[in-house]
């Protein structure tokens, strides 16, 4: 029984061993990482498009897709024009934050 003991208690300090080991390579990768990532991060997330332009490319997206959506649904522009504006509202106000935010 102490021989299988012995035995376990070994290839537990093995298998602890490497671990450690592993541990510490990842941590010197993740230092060794950080500049790239830094480099990165300034990169692609640099500012972009701000809320004024981001306004007036979702209003035309806007316009185009709902005047597709009127012809295509068969009551022409003036059909319901009750849905038409609430939906442009809010799909305006969605695109328009989107597109600020993502670009």
């Amino acid at each position: 029984m102490s021989e299988q003991n012995s035995g376990d208690d070994r290839q537990a300090l093995k298998i602890a061993i490497a671990s450690l080991v592993i541990l510490a390579l990842l941590g010197v990768a993740l230092m060794l990482f950080l500049p790239l990532l830094g480099s990165f991060v300034d990169q692609h997330f640099s500012a972009g498009m701000g809320l004024k332009d981001a306004a007036v490319v979702a209003f035309f997206t806007t316009v185009v897709t709902l005047v597709i959506f009127a012809v295509a649904a068969g009551d022409g522009l003036l059909g319901e024009l009750q849905f038409m504006l609430s939906g442009f509202f809010g799909f305006f106000l969605v695109l328009w934050l989107l597109i600020a935010w993502i670009f």
